[in-house]
């Protein structure tokens, strides 16, 4: 299944500063989901 998201013109900006050599945008928002749910499960007391 894909979705499509549409983002500000300002954001993408933002995002493409953070692009890795040949990494996409669903590698880079994964990534992203990762980092902030990881972050709330520490904040929370959890721990993988």
């Amino acid at each position: 299944m894909t979705t499509t998201v549409e983002l500000p013109d300002d954001l993408v900006a933002r995002l493409d500063t953070h692009l890795e050599d040949d990494e996409t945008y669903p590698e880079l928002i994964e990534e992203l989901v990762n980092i902030y749910e990881s972050t709330r499960f520490v904040q929370e007391g959890y721990s993988e």
